[in-house]
């Protein structure tokens, strides 16, 4: 199905946005149900920090790079197609981290350190994500129809 460059890079801002808010959700689900095992410590806020800190880094020197040559590659389509949003091992990549997310989430269940340990990836991939979705807003501009 044919469409415009401008509607492929919604589509990746929606993915990007989903998922920030998806691993949020999940990331303070499992501080959480930490808390609830472990009342009264400092390891919850000190894994969250850590998390943000680590999300900090990823956007100056990971996801900013990568969302901004997607908004190239976007751009370079010459009949853009609904799906090339993102080139297809995006997709596979997708998977795979989403099925891996699941099973750390279930094997994290009960065990406190590891349910934060699971939560700081969580918060770090959330500060990655919606840390880089600048750089969707700031090349819009950019991008032809």
């Amino acid at each position: 199905m044919k469409t415009t460059k401008k509607t492929l890079v919604y589509l990746a801002a929606a993915v990007w946005y989903i998922g920030g808010i998806m691993l949020f959700r999940s990331g303070l689900e499992l501080v959480i149900q930490a808390h609830e095992l472990k009342e009264g410590t400092l390891w919850p806020a000190i894994f969250i920090t850590s998390g943000i800190v680590a999300g900090i880094i990823q956007v100056l020197f990971i996801f900013r790079h990568s969302c901004r040559k997607n908004m190239q590659r976007i751009n370079l389509l010459d009949d853009p197609r609904l799906w090339q949003f993102y080139r297809p091992g995006f997709f596979l990549a997708l998977v795979i981290m989403i099925t891996s997310g699941i099973l750390l989430n279930h094997f994290a269940q009960g065990h406190y350190y590891y349910m934060l340990a699971v939560a700081a990836v969580d918060f770090a991939l959330t500060i990655s994500l919606l840390g880089s979705s600048y750089v969707f807003w700031t090349d819009f501009k950019h991008i032809g129809s």
